[in-house]
């Protein structure tokens, strides 16, 4: 790679994999910050169920977009582009590397190649989805995207109601797939990208998730979600951990069928980052046992 521009390391991979500890040791080597591109860590109020890194780590290395946000806040990808690009801005001037870390496909593309044009939506499309959705369900939402646009549905993490009701409002509102709209344009930024991922046998990927929940719940989970309960109709609430006790509070379920949901539900949210990321043929994958000066030494050989 050329050295005439900035570069920003992009740390993905699907949840529960490592990213967070290897960013840390990457913007540690290199004296750099980090942004996080998770967009379920956004919101201060939710702590315990989106895995948070921890007091320690954020202190190991600046962070940024870390619970920056309310969950009363409209905070879009978008939003998080324009800030992220005028984050990455200042600490260019500082450093000449910055790391990027998350499982969040959308929210890293937006920095990487911006974001695609996509139609106005009328207000009352978005109000009859959400009606909807109210009324008869999630399921049913997911159907529809299935039939009129199979290659999104096959994309999208389908347990997040705020992404399907977008996928099918701009169907409604246009009648073509959202997909047709996905990576329409590209954009010159002033930086290079780097990728680097972690994998790892999906056995031992699932059984990192199912743990990872437990030890949500011993940290206090449920306690979370009752406090959060009244306000269970906000989009940043329809996330995973959260909507499953949702279920369990409103008597729907018992307290064991929502963990074992959520560990379902985390699985199959994992499968479909694997899927969003394999597509991807820039990234440079490690197994996630790899030891952290490995993968710095390789960056360094390749920057």
């Amino acid at each position: 790679m050329s050295t005439s521009k900035p570069l920003l390391i992009c740390v993905v991979g699907a949840t529960a994999i490592g990213k967070t500890s290897l960013a840390i040791h990457i913007a540690k080597a290199f004296s750099t910050e980090i942004i996080s591109a998770d967009s379920r860590q956004f919101f201060k109020e939710m702590n315990i169920g989106t895995a948070v890194p921890s007091l320690e780590e954020l202190t190991a290395a600046p962070h940024h977009f870390i619970q920056h946000k309310s969950i009363f806040e409209n905070y879009s990808v978008g939003n998080f582009e324009s800030e992220a690009l005028e984050t990455l801005k200042q600490i260019f001037k500082k450093q000449p590397i910055a790391i990027m870390v998350g499982g969040s496909g959308l929210y890293i593309n937006a920095i990487v190649n911006g974001l695609d044009d996509f139609p106005t939506i009328p207000a009352e499309i978005r109000e009859a989805l959400n009606t909807e959705l109210e009324r008869d369900g999630i399921e049913e939402l997911q159907k529809e995207l299935q039939r009129v646009d199979p290659v999104y549905f096959k994309k999208v993490d389908i347990q997040n109601s705020h992404r399907i009701i977008r996928a099918l409002e701009v169907y409604r509102s246009t009648r073509k797939p959202y997909s047709e709209f996905l990576q329409k344009k590209t954009v010159n930024r002033g930086f290079k990208t780097m990728y680097i991922g972690l994998t790892a046998e999906r056995e031992i990927m699932y059984d990192r998730i199912n743990k990872r929940v437990d030890i949500m719940m011993e940290m206090g989970l449920l306690n979370e979600a009752k406090e959060l309960y009244p306000h269970k109709g906000l989009n940043a609430l329809q996330t995973v951990g959260y909507k499953e006790l949702f279920q369990y509070l409103k008597g729907e379920i018992t307290l064991a069928e929502a963990v074992e949901e959520i560990k379902k539900h985390t699985r199959r949210f994992a499968k479909r980052q694997g899927t969003w990321f394999r597509k991807n043929e820039k990234i440079h994958w490690f197994d996630y046992k790899t030891n952290p000066s490995e993968i710095i030494a390789y960056i360094k050989a390749k920057k």
